[in-house]
């Protein structure tokens, strides 16, 4: 029998509980789905009133203690209203990890403690029995278990996380609550840049679960409020290959025969051009399983690049420029941006603006379109014009009356905050912004030789050959005379680093986009990392702040006979660490000495068994 991942709606309603007979079939209860990997690693995705339900059913059917993982998207009442009455939380024996987005105030811990103080609840949070973890979380991704997770902001007055689950090859997205970035009801124009990237991170998936509350009918009256129309949904999916979409939060004044209808409309236009794509309205105590692939291929994924959780206190030192000429919407703002320590400052015009941008780069800047003296457009072509890379990569978010079109797309504009918008909504797309700003890492660019490199590269044949004895000892030998846990030969391939010798990690080859020996593939000379965690470019990377948990880092480069750098020689420690001037002259001459057996011997054809070729005899 082939593995499935399995899925289970336990609340399918939006923003209040709806029992009743209008809503017998397809349930009252609010956000709950539960999803069970192939190996057993039970998720949670919010926490709403079916949580109740989903807790019993739990109980009841594992006399084991329970292990879990609930994963919140926020925490608007509907989607944790379920938490106090959630069983398996007070079961002294059970074990639960709590994920949920990092806000610029309150942590998760702190949000979810405040609905059962005694005002609200008769219970208190510190009488919950089971041992329970909270981890804080930002746009990037993580692992629980063999579940690979992707995070991204969504587009609700508050932040809103969607996750992507992709386990042994099948991917399940949940997405709620979101909204269009610039969508006219009822009217076929371009896609905006900001839903392109959210099609993206539904790519592919096997199953969507979407936030659908309205129709494009009801949406031109409900703009702003954080939800979705189900016509933008199906686009959306349509534009992402998705095979499944299951539209969720549904309406409260939604009943049973209107759902009908509505997914009824939907399968015949779908029908009527010929798109295969299979639709459905979630139903609380529905189930459905997702049969893994025979031939597991990994999905296209989505652009977003790859990051690590984060505690709130990573945002203790964000700064905001407010170019707002008028300054009542100034001050409105600033307090917006007020939690979280984070400073703001106002300039009234174009030049100030510039001025202070220059002067101290900010973590952000908002800038109003209509600026006087330089408009807001005209002050971000100018920080993308200056020599200062900190000003060239600045996020810039501009207020504005219409999206952006055109040559205003050419400004190097970050992100748009279209008038009207409220200030909750902007307090939202604000912290997001800073989120992404404050919490991140570089991955290395692509050198101006690439293809030549790749050429080179590929002309060796040696990616994905087996290990060999003559690269083996030299890593070993760098291991023991830098003193540290691990060493390899890595070579940077299109999207990956393979590792030709592997000491110390138990790995093949890592994504590019996380390869520290990329950036000594571009630079074309040694890296030494003495701290990374004091490095701007790896402090936040997801090989840092989880395993193997990088702290020291030395690259030296390994060149191709015609010139391209085509990897390193690496060594890695979990501690920070400095080494010896000697040390390093020592490990360059072992680096050199596994350039020369790359360049001067045959290598075995990919896949080959290997055949010794006795001892290393230096070139003359």
């Amino acid at each position: 029998m082939k593995p499935l991942v399995k899925v289970k709606f336990w609340g399918t309603r939006g923003s209040l509980p709806r029992p009743g007979p209008a809503t017998v079939r397809y349930g009252g209860n609010t956000s709950c789905v539960q999803v069970t990997a192939p190996d057993g690693t039970l998720l949670v995705l919010d926490c709403g009133s079916g949580a109740y339900d989903l807790g019993k059913a739990l109980q009841a059917g594992s006399p084991a203690p329970l292990r879990g993982n609930l994963l919140i998207s926020h925490t608007h009442w509907d989607h944790i209203q379920g938490f106090p009455f959630f069983a398996p939380l007070f079961d002294p024996q059970g074990q639960w990890d709590i994920y949920g987005p990092a806000g610029l105030g309150q942590s998760l811990r702190e949000t979810l403690s405040g609905q059962m103080q005694y005002t609200y609840f008769p219970v208190n949070f510190y009488e919950l029995g089971a041992k329970i973890g909270f981890h804080d979380l930002v746009e990037g991704q993580f692992d629980i278990g063999k579940v690979s997770i992707t995070t991204r902001y969504l587009n609700h007055p508050v932040l809103t996380l969607g996750y992507r689950l992709e386990m042994d090859g099948v991917v399940v997205v949940y997405a709620c609550d979101h909204e269009p970035y610039g969508r006219v009801p009822g009217t076929p124009a371009p896609v905006h840049e900001q839903d392109l990237c959210h099609s993206s991170f539904l790519s592919g998936a096997d199953l969507v679960i979407h936030d659908s509350q309205f129709t494009d009918e009801e949406y031109t009256r409900r703009k702003g409020w954080g939800h979705s129309p189900v016509e933008y949904v199906i686009e959306m999916c349509r534009l992402a290959g998705v095979q499944r979409v299951a539209f969720a939060h549904h309406d409260l004044n939604r009943t049973d025969e209107a759902l009908d209808h509505l997914v009824a409309g939907i399968r015949r236009n779908l029908l009527a051009e010929h798109c295969p794509m299979e639709v459905f309205a979630a139903a609380d105590g529905q189930s459905l399983s997702i049969a893994v692939p025979d031939h597991r291929q990994p999905k296209a994924g989505p652009a977003v690049p790859p990051g690590p959780r984060a505690e709130v206190s990573a945002l203790a030192q964000s700064s905001v420029i407010l170019g707002i000429s008028d300054s009542s919407m100034a001050a409105l703002l600033a307090d917006a941006m007020s939690v979280g320590r984070v400073e703001t400052t106002h300039a009234p015009d174009g030049p100030a603006a510039l001025e202070m941008a220059r002067s101290a780069p900010p973590t952000l800047m908002i800038l109003e379109e209509e600026l006087p003296g330089l408009s807001g457009l005209e002050v971000c072509r100018r920080l993308r014009a200056d020599p200062d890379p900190r000003l060239k990569e600045l996020p810039v978010i501009v207020i504005a009356g219409r999206e952006a079109s055109g040559e205003r797309l050419d400004a190097g504009v970050t992100g748009w905050l279209v008038k009207p918008f409220s200030m909750q909504y902007a307090r939202a797309h604000l912290h997001a912004a800073l989120m992404r700003r404050t919490c991140r890492w570089l991955s290395a660019a692509l050198p101006s030789n690439e293809g030549q490199r790749l050429d080179a590269l590929h002309g060796l044949s040696v990616l994905d050959t087996a290990f060999e004895e003559r690269f083996d000892r030299i890593t070993r030998l760098a291991m023991a005379l830098a003193e540290v846990p691990i060493a390899l030969v890595t070579l940077v391939d299109r999207e990956r680093q393979w590792f030709k010798s592997c000491q110390g990690l138990a790995a093949s080859e890592t994504s590019r986009e996380l390869a520290f020996c990329a950036h000594v593939v571009l630079e074309r000379r040694p890296i030494m990392v003495m701290d990374t965690l004091l490095d701007d470019r790896f402090a936040d990377s997801p090989i840092v702040t989880g395993g193997p948990r990088i702290r020291f880092y030395a690259g030296f480069p390994l060149f191709h006979a015609n010139g391209s750098c085509l990897g390193t020689l690496c060594l890695v420690d979990v501690r920070p660490r400095q080494l010896p001037e000697n040390t390093l002259q020592l490990l360059q001459d072992l680096a050199n000495i596994v350039e020369q057996e790359l360049n001067t011997h045959p290598l075995p054809v990919a896949g080959a068994p290997f055949v010794p070729l006795g001892p290393v005899k230096p070139s003359p």
